[in-house]
């Protein structure tokens, strides 16, 4: 006599899998956006160490016309650094797929803002599609 498994216990497997994923599955997807604004805030502090590393080495951060890029190659406008490196070797776009804004000097005296626009791509928003910015991880 061969051994194996029942139609009515392939089903009574097969309903137990789709409980657990309804109870399970919610929680992942609520997850995936607060992964995606956690790394958003990861990368901003990265942009902000090879600032700083900027700055030491030319005693100025790049201008909001060369932005970030000017960690990735040496600015070829406006105040050309005498000492420049290659601060970051590729310049990330934000978890959503859009590029992070930079502007030098900042809002409210702070020498310079980055900001992700958040889920929607567009200024300002709440919750999902709030932004971040350097102003919110100080």
């Amino acid at each position: 006599m061969k051994k194996g498994f029942t139609l009515i216990e392939l089903m009574i497997v097969v309903v137990i899998l789709g409980i657990l994923a309804t109870i399970v599955v919610p929680r992942f997807l609520g997850r995936e956006e607060e992964a995606r604004r956690t790394a958003a805030e990861v990368q901003i502090k990265n942009f902000e160490s090879a600032l700083a590393m900027f700055k030491l080495d030319n005693g100025f951060y790049p201008t909001t016309e060369q932005g970030l890029e000017a960690l990735v190659e040496k600015p070829t406008t406006g105040r050309i650094p005498s000492n420049w490196k290659q601060y970051l070797s590729r310049m990330p776009k934000d978890p959503w797929g859009n590029d992070y804004v930079y502007i030098c000097p900042g809002m409210d005296d702070r020498d310079y803002d980055i900001i992700s626009f958040g889920q929607d791509g567009e200024e300002g928003g709440e919750g999902r599609n709030g932004d971040i910015g350097t102003w919110k991880l100080d």
